[in-house]
C-alpha cells in the first residue's frame, strides 16, 4: 500500500493505533509494547493481547510494521519506512492540534473564535 493511501487510512490515529505503533520505534514483541504503553501512559492504558495483535496484524497487512524476527515463540516487529512516514504525518497533525490548543484555550466564552 503506498503512504497517501496509508495516510488516509490512518490518520487520524486512534490512541491505541498511535500507542502501539509509537512503541516499535525499536523492534518489539507483543507483550513489550503492552508494557512499553502502559510505561509511557504511566498506567493510564492497559491495552489487551487481542487489541494489540489485531492491531499488529492490520499494520502488517497494510505494510506499516514487519516481522523483525521470530525468537522462541515470541515474533518481533518493527517499523517499514511507510510506518515512521505514517507517524511523521500523525505527530505532524498532532504538533498542530496542541498549537491551536494553547492558542485559544484562554479565548473568552463570549469571544468569536
Amino acid at each position: 500500500m503506498d503512504i497517501d493511501k496509508v495516510i488516509k487510512k490512518y490518520i487520524p490515529m486512534s490512541e491505541t493505533a498511535f500507542y502501539i505503533l509509537l512503541s516499535l520505534k525499536k523492534p518489539k514483541h507483543g507483550y513489550g509494547i503492552v508494557k512499553h504503553v502502559e510505561e509511557i501512559t504511566f498506567g493510564r492504558i492497559h491495552l489487551g493481547s487481542g487489541t494489540v495483535y489485531g492491531t499488529l496484524t492490520k499494520m502488517q497487512k497494510d505494510g506499516i510494521i514487519a516481522v523483525f524476527a521470530d525468537e522462541q515463540r515470541k515474533t518481533v516487529y518493527e517499523m517499514t519506512a511507510i510506518g515512521k512516514s505514517l507517524m511523521a504525518a500523525e505527530v505532524s497533525r498532532l504538533k498542530e492540534l496542541y498549537e491551536n490548543a494553547l492558542k485559544y484555550e484562554e479565548v473568552n466564552d463570549d469571544e468569536d473564535l
